[in-house]
């Protein structure tokens, strides 16, 4: 990619949100919200991959 991505407004507006709750929590708060956090990026890619796999009729074998 040669240019970077661009956020909307309401993206934008979304981050400072999530910055702003975050500065709220204790260490043990922030270090919990992160693990939830990771599990949920981790379940996301592996539901894109499911997703792009049945789209291209990829079967079988280990697809990443």
């Amino acid at each position: 990619m040669s240019h970077p991505i661009e956020l909307s407004l309401e993206q934008q507006f979304n981050i400072r949100s999530f910055e702003t709750q975050v500065e709220k929590m204790d260490r043990e708060q922030a270090q919990d919200f992160l693990v939830k956090l990771y599990r949920q990026m981790v379940m996301r890619e592996a539901t894109y991959k499911e997703l792009l796999k049945h789209h291209w009729g990829i079967d079988g074998g280990n697809w990443q």
